[in-house]
């Protein structure tokens, strides 16, 4: 699959939640400094399961142990505020529930713009600028489950 021009590319996102934080990556772009779940395209052949431990060693170093999914989403670049750089980008993204298992290496960032990964307080989601922003309402500072699986085409 590609990332640009009328194919849908299928996205597994990690949800890892440990002593009340959140793992996250932090990027950079022209407006400051954001936040989104490690995670990214699965490989032809590969398992969703398969795809999120491979990009949460990638993007942060830690090895989970992918469960459940948590959360899906459509996200239809011409939709959103990104739509200049995304017109015709279509991803779905499945959010997992994941459990940390150990840290286990040094990360590598292989996306542009990626500055780290970051372990960020829920207490402390609604003062970041994160991606989707609907997970600043969906996960609660208990990190209990909230909302509905399917959150359609959501900021």
């Amino acid at each position: 699959m590609t990332k640009r021009g009328g194919t849908i590319r299928i996205s597994a996102k990690a949800i890892v939640i440990r002593n009340g934080r959140l793992l996250l990556m932090r990027a950079r772009d022209r407006h400051g400094v954001y936040y989104l779940l490690p995670g990214g395209g699965q490989r032809p052949g590969e398992t969703l399961h398969e795809a999120v431990v491979r990009e949460c060693l990638e993007e942060t170093g830690v090895l989970v142990a992918p469960g459940e999914p948590r959360y899906i989403r459509d996200y239809v670049g011409t939709n959103h505020e990104f739509a200049r750089e995304d017109r015709g980008f279509h991803q779905v993204e499945i959010m997992f529930d994941c459990d940390f298992i150990r840290k286990v290496g040094k990360a590598r960032l292989p996306d542009p713009g990626q500055t780290g990964a970051e372990w960020v307080s829920l207490r402390r989601l609604g003062s970041v600028r994160l991606y989707p922003s609907v997970l600043k309402i969906l996960l609660s500072p208990d990190g209990k489950r909230r909302g509905r699986v399917y959150l359609g085409d959501s900021n």
